[in-house]
């Protein structure tokens, strides 16, 4: 048994009240560890190691922090089969996934963000020729950052490292069903010589860890990636004093695939985008929308080529979608599989748990599952699942299908495939979500804006956003007098 701990202004240390979580392998259907329980007790120790460390780290120039960064990072790189390996043990996912994108791209993360923080700049506005306007940006300060499941290393590192790259202090609070790679993080960040209270972790549930962080007077600011619920109680807590907050919530994604797109690629890319990750990517486009006259073509292809997206043990080499995270999701998403059923849709494939024989017969894994027919006021249309479950509903028109993909409150991303460049940038134009790929999916530049809007979320991460979001600016006028006449503005 795995026993992880908190780690707070730079040390591992058990929760006050001695109260821990067991942490599962969903893969297996097992106990492996236990992480703590943590309350409002620990938050307020690790939200003051972090304020006792801020003036230190803020202080500190640019080129410090980055190369602070930069080492994480190598350490990072250094240990990515330790991490890759730990996260499809803890969330589920094939480790050939784990390898390729979750830990390549949190080492990303820190690379980008270490030098971002030596490239930044500020603004300057000349009244006249006696005054001057210039902007200047300082951290926030501490920063909650809670974290979900699905992608637990990639999405935590996201956050920490645009952060502290520009000068703030942290306390994160990852999911409670994932956290062993973001235990593991800590140790790299003592081994990487991170002055102690920079980054601390806190791990717990969301009553009773993450709303003590949200609430505590001395954080300044949320970054929350989440359900859409979750994200609704955060703002509550957070609105009346005024905290900044930068929210990504839940996504419904239209997947769009008109005639004239290239087909094979749209298929072939359209069964990545809804079952990777076992469909467990806020990005995933869940609906898919296709023209009536490629519908049938498009469902067989598809059907077919979801076949061969093996379900398995998430270590074998040819395994495509591992296992959902836990029990309690499994059987919600099969609830949405039932729900689209009894609304009069029509199952074309999967629909059913899979048993994975050998050490994996207790693992929670579920079939690919395609639905059509189903009603658009159907909650399996509605709502997200954010499961292996799509839905491939036809349309006719240009005008239909963006009104179907609008109807949603959720606005986090779309795909548009067409070879037409003018309906590309119209459609992209026309459709309320933050992202929208067109001919491809999950095609990300640090650089650019990520979040959603309606109900998607607030804000937007990523490049100069982020650090926007992680620092306060002011504006500095000078006036400056003319010597020689005393003249001023």
């Amino acid at each position: 048994m795995q026993k992880l701990q908190n780690f707070i202004a730079g040390q591992f240390c058990d929760p006050v009240s001695n109260r821990w979580l067991d942490v599962e392998n969903p893969s297996r259907g097992q106990i492996y560890g236990k992480c703590p329980n943590s309350d409002e007790l620990d938050v307020d120790k690790a939200v003051e190691a972090a304020s006792s460390a801020l003036n230190r780290w803020r202080a500190i120039d640019p080129h410090t922090r980055s190369e602070f960064l930069y080492k994480i990072a190598d350490l990072l790189e250094a240990s990515a089969e330790e991490f890759a390996l730990a996260e499809s043990q803890d969330q589920g996912k094939p480790l050939s996934l784990a390898r390729t994108m979750d830990i390549p791209r949190a080492i990303e993360n820190f690379r980008f963000f270490a030098g971002k923080a030596l490239h930044t700049s500020s603004d300057s506005f000349r009244t006249n020729e006696h005054v001057l306007h210039y902007t200047e940006r300082s951290p926030l300060g501490v920063v909650a950052l809670i974290s979900p499941w699905n992608l637990p290393l990639y999405l935590l590192s996201w956050k920490i490292a645009p952060a502290i790259a520009f000068g703030n202090t942290v306390v994160c609070k990852p999911s409670e069903l994932t956290p062993l790679t973001a235990f593991k993080l800590c140790h790299v960040l003592s081994q990487a010589g991170l002055p102690a209270g920079v980054v601390n972790m806190v791990f717990g549930t969301g009553p009773s860890a993450g709303q003590p962080l949200v609430a505590h007077k001395k954080v300044r600011a949320i970054s929350f990636t989440g359900g859409t619920k979750t994200g609704a109680q955060i703002a509550a807590t957070a609105a009346p004093q005024f905290k900044k907050m930068s929210l990504e919530l839940g996504g419904k994604n239209p997947n769009i695939i008109f005639e004239d797109a290239n087909f094979e690629l749209a298929v072939q890319t359209s069964v990545r985008s809804s079952f990777l990750n076992q469909g467990e990517i806020c990005l995933c486009g869940s609906r898919i929308y296709v023209q009536k006259s490629i519908f049938e073509k498009f469902i067989q292809s598809f059907v077919e080529h979801t076949k061969r997206f093996k379900v398995g043990h998430p270590l074998h080499a040819d395994t495509k979608v591992g296992a959902l995270v836990s029990a309690e999701h499994l059987a919600k998403v099969d609830s949405y599989v039932q729900i689209a059923l009894a609304d009069g849709g029509q199952l074309l494939t999967g629909g059913r748990r899979e048993t994975v024989n050998g050490e994996c017969e207790g693992g929670y894994f579920y079939q690919p599952t395609i639905l059509t027919g189903v009603p658009h006021t159907s909650r399996a249309i509605q709502e997200e699942i954010f499961g292996p479950v799509v839905t491939v509903t036809p349309f006719e028109t240009e005008a239909e299908v963006l009104n179907l993909a609008n109807e949603l409150e959720y606005g986090l991303a779309a795909s548009v495939w067409t070879e037409n460049l003018s309906r590309a940038h119209r459609v992209a134009k026309k459709i309320e979500s933050g992202i929208v790929w067109v001919n491809g999916w999950l095609l990300r530049d640090l650089r650019t804006p990520f979040g959603g809007m309606k109900a998607s979320g607030i804000g937007r991460e990523g490049g100069d956003w982020s650090y926007d979001f992680f620092t306060e600016c002011k504006d500095v006028c000078i006036q400056v007098r003319n010597e020689i006449t005393g003249e001023r503005a």
